[in-house]
């Protein structure tokens, strides 16, 4: 029988392979190892393959594109529902076979290598982020049991790890103190020194990358926001609007909406938290901005913050951030200060 749809279900050496004909019969339901599954697609004729997003999916979707077959990823948490009863390699390969062919599932774009080579860069700096953090909190606490405070602020706090690494500081402590707060100020500084590196790499590749250059001129959206979301948005048009892009991204309202009445409640913090959080900090700089020098801020900001709380103004903000990017990254355009939306005639 002629194979039509494929259920994939990735793993790290086994995979399981859920096949059906035009007519929805099972025709293969099988393991297989890893060096097993390109030669057992190509003998197969152009179908259609589901796979769920996860790792390593955009690897073995590029390679399936490339023997000939139409490769659909989809977020795990949609195939969930088809999962029939308990849990195993080939009843998800099942689910996602089923799901895949369903005229409303929503599907996941194909990432390149270059994305996610781009996206390698992003998820290295956040992790080196969250550790200079932590080194810089541990050597506050552990000056500060012997009464020494270091002022508040990352940069002060890199300067006294610099004077103690150099020698030009010595904290009043014990030996074994000393020695520790030494070596977590050396770690703080090579990881402050990666970071820098990677930065410069990221400001490279905003200016080598025709998406990163219009989204940069978005106003809160520097060259870290700029090619996350280039790296990160493979298909901009798989989104019907910058409202749906928004939501995508978490940052529209939970709907707990019955019998006709409206309901909403919090943002949903669905999608890529990476993306939205670097968003809520580019807003939080422009409110910050328009707290302190209302003459230089878009004057809706302003009249935004003086009808609601700040935080619900920044994360407002971020939503209108996300619509813009959609639509520059859609229509090719740059960012346009007092632009006027078209209307319907």
């Amino acid at each position: 029988m002629e194979i039509t749809t494929i259920g994939l279900d990735l793993a790290k050496n086994v995979f399981q392979v859920h096949a059906v004909d035009a007519a929805g019969d099972v025709v293969v339901r099988k393991t297989l190892r890893r060096a097993q599954l390109l030669p057992f697609v190509a003998k197969t004729g152009p179908c259609l393959v589901g796979i769920e997003a996860c790792g390593t999916s955009h690897h073995w979707a590029r390679e399936l594109v490339a023997l000939g077959h139409e490769v659909r990823l989809m977020p795990p948490a949609y195939v969930k529902p088809y999962v029939k009863r308990g849990k195993n390699d080939a009843v998800d390969a099942e689910a996602i076979c089923e799901a895949v062919t369903r005229p409303t599932m929503r599907f996941v774009a194909v990432k390149s290598r270059e994305q996610q080579a781009a996206l390698a860069l992003h998820r290295s700096r956040s992790l080196l982020v969250g550790q200079r953090t932590q080194l810089i909190n541990m050597i506050r606490s552990l000056l500060a049991e012997f009464g020494i405070v270091i002022p508040e602020g990352r940069d002060r706090a890199l300067v006294l790890a610099r004077q103690i690494v150099d020698s030009e500081r010595t904290p009043e402590v014990p030996d074994d103190a000393a020695m520790i707060v030494g070596m977590l100020s050396q770690q703080a500084l090579d990881i402050h020194a990666r970071l820098h590196a990677i930065e410069l790499r990221l400001a490279v590749l905003q200016r080598s990358d025709e998406v990163a250059q219009r989204l940069s001129t978005i106003p809160g959206i520097g060259p870290v926001g700029a090619t996350a979301l280039a790296a990160s948005v493979s298909d901009p048009h798989q989104f019907r609007s910058g409202r749906q892009f928004a939501a995508w991204l978490g940052l529209t309202p939970l709907q707990k909406s019955s019998g006709g009445k409206e309901r909403l409640g919090r943002i949903s913090k669905m999608g890529d938290k990476y993306l939205r959080r670097l968003l809520v900090i580019g807003a939080t700089s422009l409110v910050r901005r328009a707290k302190y020098k209302p003459d230089t801020a878009d004057p809706r900001l302003v009249a935004l913050l003086a009808r609601k709380p700040v935080r619900v103004a920044t994360v407002a903000m971020a939503n209108k951030m996300a619509r813009i990017a959609w639509a520059l990254m859609t229509r090719g355009q740059v960012y346009q200060r007092h632009h006027a939306p078209m209307l319907a005639g």
